[in-house]
């Protein structure tokens, strides 16, 4: 009975004791949820709403213009065209740089190729590096030939610097002038070491990889350009034939006018007869390109003397193994211009007559650039002539020394 009694106390407390812990569970849990509610409070909707909305309006400004302030600006379209066009002009100037720079790069392979395939670079071996970064301001190419000794002499005692002079105009006036002249078909010959001894002389040819003859002159006119821009960086280059008087200083200033011009042809424009009956001088023999039979040439000037920009010498360096040669080598300089965008500037000064022509001219102030015959297509006799032609249409000696360019 005694243990039944007390099996039974035991019993009572152990389930009393399970009744309070589960109370308790509960009383904890109720609690914590109490607690729990108090501490974390869940943002209203509103304020959930609001936030949303503050990031978006930041996200439409950085859409509109990368900040705040870009909203309130209001472009006019004037403003707008005002910048497309500083746009284009920049586009316009750095399409004109790189242009020159693809220029210059061709003409410097064509430099290094013309030394590689054997061409005449005593010039350029003579020049000091100093020199040749130089920039000046023409480069007068005289043409000439085997037999004209005496012209060339004539030239010398009349309107070309000689010796310390020549080189005095060089250095202070950035002209350069040199009698321009082949090789003979029989390379090494007579003729050859006749000029090669008159160079020795003087000092003022330039040498061209080109084999002389009269039928020849288109292609001797693109190897001397080449060669010349090759050889010296100038603002132009002149072709002159060895029969025409030239006043430097004049031919100096007329040429500064037209400096900021990058594609310039200037000279006195003639649009002669095309001549399709053999037989006759400047006989055309694809007078069938021109059109009809008696049409004219287009414009170009003529070849006693013109002056080309250093762009148009380049261009014809670059492509000088694709340019057509006609008869006439001044139609040929002007075919080769004819499709490009290219200035032509007729100057009339360029082709003034003999006295009295020229020597009223100077008198009334208006001194010619170049004097010749017409009917001689230069002076005629002009080994003997050019002297009297020098003395009375002259611009004096002292007119390059005191000219500004």
């Amino acid at each position: 009975m005694s243990w039944k009694s007390r099996g039974g106390d035991v019993s009572s407390r152990s389930l009393v004791s399970r009744k309070w812990t589960l109370l308790l569970c509960i009383g904890s849990f109720c609690a914590g949820l109490l607690f729990t509610n108090r501490m974390w409070t869940v943002p209203e909707p509103k304020e959930v709403n609001r936030a949303n909305g503050v990031e978006g309006q930041k996200l439409k400004l950085v859409a509109d213009g990368c900040g705040p302030r870009a909203k309130d600006i209001r472009r006019e379209p004037k403003d707008i065209l005002g910048e497309v066009s500083k746009t284009h002009y920049a586009i316009q100037t750095l399409d004109k740089t790189i242009s020159n720079l693809e220029m210059e790069l061709a003409a410097a392979r064509a430099a290094h190729e013309s030394i590689l395939n054997g061409a005449p670079v005593s010039e350029r071996l003579k020049t000091t590096e100093s020199t040749r970064k130089r920039k000046y301001l023409m480069v007068v190419g005289i043409n000439t030939a085997f037999s004209s000794r005496k012209r060339r002499d004539s030239v010398r005692a009349t309107w070309m610097p000689q010796g310390e002079k020549r080189k005095r105009l060089e250095e202070e006036k950035g002209i350069i002038i040199r009698f321009v002249i082949g090789h003979s078909a029989t390379s090494g010959g007579i003729l050859d070491k006749a000029i090669e001894a008159e160079d020795r002389k003087h000092g003022d040819f330039m040498r061209l990889e080109h084999v002389e003859g009269y039928l020849e002159l288109s292609a001797k006119t693109k190897a001397y350009f080449a060669t010349a821009v090759a050889t010296w960086d100038a603002d132009f280059y002149v072709k002159v034939d060895d029969d025409v008087h030239v006043n430097i200083a004049t031919l100096g200033t007329t040429l500064v006018r037209h400096r900021s011009k990058s594609r310039v042809y200037i000279g006195c424009m003639k649009s002669g007869p095309v001549l399709a009956q053999k037989g006759v001088r400047y006989h055309e023999p694809e007078y069938w390109k021109f059109g009809e039979e008696g049409n004219k040439y287009f414009r170009h000037a003529t070849g006693q003397l013109y002056a080309i920009s250093k762009d148009l010498a380049t261009y014809i360096s670059i492509n000088q193994h694709v340019l057509h040669k006609y008869a006439n080598e001044d139609v040929s300089l002007g075919a080769w211009f004819i499709g490009l965008d290219v200035e032509h500037i007729d100057d009339r000064r360029l082709c003034c007559g003999t006295p009295p022509d020229c020597e009223w001219k100077a008198q009334a102030g208006n001194v010619c650039v170049a004097s010749f015959d017409w009917t001689c297509s230069g002076i005629c006799k002009s080994a003997e002539r050019i002297k009297e032609v020098h003395q009375r249409c002259g611009e004096g000696e002292n007119a390059t020394w005191n000219a500004v360019f």
